[in-house]
């Protein structure tokens, strides 16, 4: 199948030789090729250009042409951080909270995580496989491109790993980029466990199999006063590590400890919420900005939006020259919504991102903090097709300011609508 995009109002995130990622003062820099034209074969970008240089059609066999005035084509979204698998709602904590009750107060009565875990031990692998199913499909048909996908829910180590064999067969059976992480440190499982019990419990029963199954890509700690502290968390990096196992990691959502030291440190891949940040955080993550393996800081505004929390205060990194990712945190307690492009339009309209920083934060800096740039977060030659198509705009202002307005008219994953 061959296709012909012309007329593209911008072709945003198109390089001739991708970068792998672009630091904070860069990420405006994102180019937008105007007027410009996209060629697809076989599911793959094989050329692109602008439409004074359009050669013209020689062979019109098999091809399809689509006339793209007044829209925009951008790379498909990169979500690096998600807890897509899960067994249900919690719709009715969200009440509690309409209620007063804080996401603290309710994971104190034994809702919250504990809540998600008790129903997934319940639920059959082959149902949490087709739930997990649908909602990777709904989060595509919103223009996700890539995805990270953790566990955390199982909260034994047999529920962890059914969780992981669930990711697995995903990753089999979608041909996006998907990356597991074993999310082993979520929360301190009910009964007799503290957070030293159930780290070093989780060490030795589960890490042995994910690694050597190959079933994760990444491990993860929930690094927060009242889950799993600064040793606990050294304890998990360095286990994994020693199974050649990389980090991305849950902190700084409510306090300042130390966590952002520790997992630069580590040679974490990502940290992820930063609600909360010192100066001392913001060096750290700039020091490590200047090396040849920065960690990224991931933030996800979908989870300040709903819980009413600060916004991760992205300015004070990128003014730092630290390289900025953005993801939705779906899951069904504090950010339940998959759509990467509520995600770009928080971005913008809470966080004050310039549109094409918040558009490299959610593309090409999101592919690289899964490690994934090689496959996704930018068009260029010989990539697979895993683009988005908007509705008509004036400008890429326009992805936040008609908020109300879904800006995305159409997704493709390699080549095909979805």
């Amino acid at each position: 199948m061959r296709m012909l995009w012309k007329n593209i109002k911008g072709l945003v995130g198109a390089y001739d030789a991708p970068p792998p990622y672009l630091k904070g003062g860069e990420m405006r820099s994102l180019p937008v090729l105007e007027h410009a034209w996209l060629a697809i074969e076989d599911g793959v970008i094989v050329d692109f250009g602008t439409m004074d240089t359009f050669q013209g059609i020689a062979d019109w066999s098999g091809l399809e042409v689509m006339d793209c005035e007044g829209k925009y084509a951008l790379p498909a979204w990169c979500d690096s951080h998600t807890h897509l698998v899960f067994a249900a709602s919690r719709s009715n904590e969200f009440l509690s909270r309409l209620e007063g009750k804080s996401y603290q107060e309710i994971a104190a009565e034994g809702g919250g995580i504990l809540n998600s875990a008790r129903a997934l031990q319940a639920m059959s692998e082959a149902d949490l496989l087709a739930d997990a199913r649908n909602r990777l499909q709904q989060a595509i048909r919103t223009g996700t491109g890539s995805i990270e996908i953790k566990s955390g829910y199982g909260l034994t180590a047999e529920a962890e790993l059914k969780m992981l064999r669930v990711i697995r067969a995903l990753k089999e059976e979608f041909t996006i980029p998907i990356k597991a992480t074993f999310l082993a440190c979520h929360a301190v499982p009910e009964g007799e466990w503290t957070a030293a019990t159930w780290t070093a419990h989780i060490i030795d029963q589960a890490l042995p199999v994910v690694a050597n199954e190959g079933l994760a890509d990444y491990v993860d700690a929930f690094c927060e006063k009242g889950y799993f502290g600064l040793e606990e968390t050294q304890s998990l990096l360095d286990a994994a590590s020693s199974h050649g196992i990389l980090s991305k990691v849950h902190v700084n959502q409510f306090n300042v400890f130390g966590g952002v030291k520790l997992c630069v440190n580590s040679n974490a891949v990502s940290v992820d919420h930063l609600e909360e940040l010192s100066s001392e955080d913001i060096e750290t993550l700039k020091y490590a900005a200047d090396s040849s393996n920065p960690t990224f800081a991931t933030a996800l505004p979908g989870c300040s939006y709903f819980l009413g929390m600060p916004y991760t205060p992205v300015h004070d990194l990128m003014k730092a020259d630290v390289p900025v990712a953005l993801a939705t945190d779906f899951n069904p307690g504090s950010a339940p919504s998959s759509n990467m492009n509520r995600v770009v339009q928080l971005a913008i309209l809470k966080m004050k991102m310039h549109p094409l920083e918040a558009i490299a934060a959610a593309t090409i800096n999101g592919a690289a903090a899964m490690e994934c740039s090689e496959r996704a977060g930018v068009i260029a030659r010989g990539r697979a097709a895993n683009v988005l198509l908007t509705r008509p705009l004036n400008g890429l202002e326009d992805l936040a300011y008609d908020f109300g307005e879904e800006p995305v008219e159409k997704v493709f994953i390699d080549g095909i609508a979805q």
